[in-house]
């Protein structure tokens, strides 16, 4: 054994990290409930404190939330001894909710690991381990994706996949990609995402068309008509595109899932024009009854590169041997920190081997679950709300026709009631949430779902 081996192994370390688990689960059970701030001056204090932070950020929080850094699986403590449902898990990171028992124990193996941050240069054991079992899973059905690069954001995926297949495409330079999509904010990626108010004052720095995203109803018209745009753009500019980028489920426009057939035809199109094809599963990856979305659409072998991050805490892009770049386009002295790389293995490897996937996984049965809490509200209230929508892990609802003002302060109350949310979408505007899965039970949809109702009665 190595000395790094012996060390984790030393029984003073079992015994410690033994005392930690004893000491989070005796002090979880205050706060494995919904409750008000710890006294009114806690509270003032709290208010005091948020002004303060939102001053030196420049920019007021979303919500009045910071937290204390502790909670129990769905509940969140915040800094003024109140607890929420976190149902939103910082737009989707918090996979497996809070102070999560078997998760505090890979981070302490992080914690006293060697270095904070592992980078391109120097990275240990922990990150080969990592990137196989990421390749392993993204190959059970014969994908074929040789190679993983490690990185420590969701965007820097997304960058790292765009340069790698810009060297390869070059001189071609130019983007096509879906209309209402999200990619990040990085310059070149908001250069891509869909919304011009996180463009404005930045400089044009890639040339991007955009073409119809996936409408439900209207499968083969969707179809018909999102192929021929995408045939029209590449008459217009012969061999001008590089990369077709693309979500196989839309999360910040609110949850809007693609379908099979329609990803096959245009991607089809591209393949016989020398396009290259980014699956960006940023907010996806995790969230299905599949690891990856792409093996829930069947596109297995289809896609040149996907992108992952967000729950999986360590981010990375995965691609084939054709798309190696050349030494030197991607390194980072950061790749990520020690710590979160073990959270991503342990998380992964929790969904793998313990009955989160498949059909009758548990991310299915709690969607169905909440799917139908949901059309319960819905048929008490069909003006109201509609839906639910949405996928897995992912949950959607259009409230009041999608009116953008009421859908805020619905969220606004909501989380005053108890539950943190997050709107999505324009046209209609939608509020979702990002459940954390990994420590979800059903009496916690159940009682959320009161909450989301009793909420509903509230605005007018």
């Amino acid at each position: 054994m190595t000395q790094a081996e012996k060390f984790q192994k030393d029984p003073r370390i079992q015994q410690a990290k033994k005392l930690i688990q004893e000491a989070l689960a005796e002090h979880q059970k205050p706060v494995d409930k919904l409750q008000g701030p710890e006294s009114p001056e806690a509270h003032e204090n709290y208010k005091k404190m948020i002004e303060e932070f939102s001053e030196k950020r420049g920019g007021s929080l979303f919500y009045d939330y910071i937290g204390s850094g502790f909670g129990s699986g769905p509940f969140v403590e915040l800094a003024d001894g109140s607890t929420k449902y976190d149902f939103i898990t910082g737009i989707g990171v918090h996979y497996f909710g809070h102070s999560h028992p078997g998760l505090m124990n890979a981070l302490i193996d992080g914690a006293t690991s060697n270095t904070v941050m592992q980078g391109n240069l120097q990275q240990n054991v922990d990150s080969e381990r990592l990137v196989s079992l990421l390749l392993e899973q993204a190959n059970i059905n014969g994908a074929g994706f040789d190679h993983c690069f490690l990185t420590s954001s969701g965007v820097m995926a997304n960058e790292n996949a765009l340069k790698m297949i810009f060297q390869k495409r070059s001189p071609a330079g130019r983007v096509i990609a879906f209309e209402k999509c999200f990619h990040g904010r990085t310059m070149s990626v908001a250069a891509i995402t869909d919304k011009a108010k996180y463009r404005e004052g930045l400089p044009e720095n890639l040339k991007v068309d955009y073409i119809p995203f996936y409408d439900y109803k209207d499968h083969e018209g969707s179809i018909k008509r999102s192929t021929e745009a995408l045939e029209n753009l590449i008459k217009k500019h012969p061999g001008e595109y590089a990369v077709l980028m693309c979500e196989l489920i839309q999360g910040e426009n609110g949850s809007w899932p693609g379908h099979t057939d329609f990803f096959k035809s245009l991607f089809e199109v591209c393949k016989k024009n020398n396009i290259s094809i980014i699956d960006d599963e940023v907010q996806s990856f995790g969230r299905t009854e599949n690891l990856y979305a792409f093996q829930y659409f069947g596109l297995d072998k289809d896609i040149d590169m996907v992108c992952i991050g967000k729950m999986s805490q360590a981010c990375a892009t995965l691609y084939r041997e054709d798309h190696k770049p050349q030494a030197g386009l991607i390194s980072q002295t950061f790749t990520s920190s020690s710590t979160a790389i073990n959270a991503s293995y342990f998380i992964i490897n929790e969904m793998v081997n313990n009955n989160f996937l498949g059909k009758n996984g548990k991310i299915n049965k709690l969607h169905n679950h909440f799917a139908k809490r949901l059309e319960e509200v819905h048929q008490k209230h069909p003006e109201k709300l509609e839906g639910p929508y949405g996928i897995g892990a992912m949950i959607a609802m259009t409230l009041f026709k999608g009116d953008l003002e009421k859908s805020k302060k619905f969220t606004m109350k909501l989380f005053d009631n108890g539950v943190t949310s997050f709107i999505a979408g324009v046209s209609p505007v939608r509020v979702r949430m990002l459940v954390p899965m990994g420590a979800l039970e059903e009496k916690h949809i159940d009682e959320v779902v009161q909450i989301i109702e009793k909420t509903l009665g509230e605005i007018e």
